[in-house]
């Protein structure tokens, strides 16, 4: 009863602790592979944008090798030198590469493939293959044999079930145990707001959520009463990349909002829309209804959950994110979340609020 308890934390702890500083020594270029890209244009600059951005994946990439039409747009985009499809072995040997990663998109990729590994037999290079399902996690693939067939099983997504019941619980749950907490923050945030600009403590703004239904998500107020009103004359100012609208100098937020945006206190009174079952605790971001409207199929997907007070997002740099990237980490929630991993980006989400990265 004391020493299995005490035996699981203790682990738990040391693997924490060792994972946070190999994830400290690769964001100083140690602990780390030397990779070589294989692929075409597009595919290899994907793969080449996420290495570099996910750093504390351990692989650095030093090369690439693709199609022939597409070496000057990649040599451009990627910042890395860039070769022939042929040209992966001397590639590897000049700039000391450990790993090889081919991408789904290589020309006739099985017998492209075949040969690249015939070819790095006894050179002690590992080969990687992405299978092109970026936004799919690995506990939904497999790899199943046929006929003695190897293929990559991806199982359906789950959007409905006992996991969906249990994670319903647990919102409304928590957000009854953070109310009751946070009560004495709400008030003291509550008269801030109230006593410091002229206007109702909370903000009332129609959103988008499960299935398409709209609901009312509520905040503390941060900017002037007439805020929506002088949205036109800021629109010049935009800086987002897509649908939303993004200022970093908002001159329609007041001194007490900008503290409460900074420290995402703001968003706090959402707890009652958990509660009330139109939000969940993490989830995509709650769209706006003429964002909704101009939604494609594949960005529609969002709507196949509730929106979340967190999510991937939050803790990936919320409004320093692109338009393409907020979509596709709200896209690769939808389809693979688990409770394992709410639980996870709830944790992650105290750090992201404290660092205040992309809060404004």
């Amino acid at each position: 009863m004391v020493a299995i308890p005490a035996l699981v934390f203790a682990t738990l702890l040391g693997r924490y602790a060792a994972r946070a500083r190999l994830r400290r020594l690769r964001a100083q270029g140690r602990c780390t592979k030397k990779v070589v890209v294989v692929g075409r244009g597009g595919a290899v600059l994907d793969l080449v944008t996420r290495l570099q951005r996910e750093r504390y994946a351990g692989l650095d990439v030093v090369a690439a090798a693709v199609t022939p039409a597409d070496r000057t747009r990649v040599a451009e985009q990627s910042g890395v030198p860039v070769g022939g499809l042929g040209d992966v072995l001397q590639l590897a040997a000049s700039y000391g590469a450990d790993t090889i990663a081919v991408t789904s998109a290589s020309e006739t990729a099985a017998e492209y493939l075949r040969r690249l590994s015939w070819q790095l037999e006894g050179t002690g290079l590992e080969l990687l293959v992405a299978p092109g399902l970026i936004e799919v996690a690995g506990p939904r693939l497999h790899i199943r044999p046929f006929e003695g067939l190897p293929l990559l099983s991806v199982e359906q997504p789950c959007f409905e079930g006992w996991r969906r019941v249990v994670k319903g619980g647990a919102d409304r749950a928590a957000a009854v145990f953070a109310l009751l907490l946070l009560s004495p923050v709400l008030l003291l945030i509550a008269a801030a707001v109230g006593l410091t600009s002229r206007g109702p403590v909370l903000y009332r703004q129609q959103r988008v959520g499960l299935g398409g239904r709209t609901f009312t998500m509520l905040k503390f107020r941060s900017m002037v009463v007439d805020a929506d009103r002088q949205l036109d004359v800021l629109r010049a100012g935009n800086i987002s990349d897509g649908l939303l609208f993004k200022l970093r100098a908002d001159p329609r937020v007041t001194p007490v909002g900008r503290l409460l945006r900074r420290l995402s206190l703001d968003e706090l009174p959402q707890l009652l829309n958990v509660l009330g079952g139109s939000m969940s605790l993490v989830g995509p971001r709650p769209p706006l209804p003429d964002e909704v409207a101009r939604y494609d199929t594949s960005v529609s997907r969002r709507l196949l959950v509730k929106p979340g007070l967190t999510g991937l997002w939050q803790i990936s740099g919320r409004s320093d994110l692109s338009w393409e990237e907020s979509v596709r980490l709200d896209l690769r929630y939808v389809e693979n979340w688990s409770l394992a991993t709410d639980a996870l980006i709830l944790v992650k989400t105290v750090r992201a609020v404290l660092s205040r990265s992309g809060a404004y």
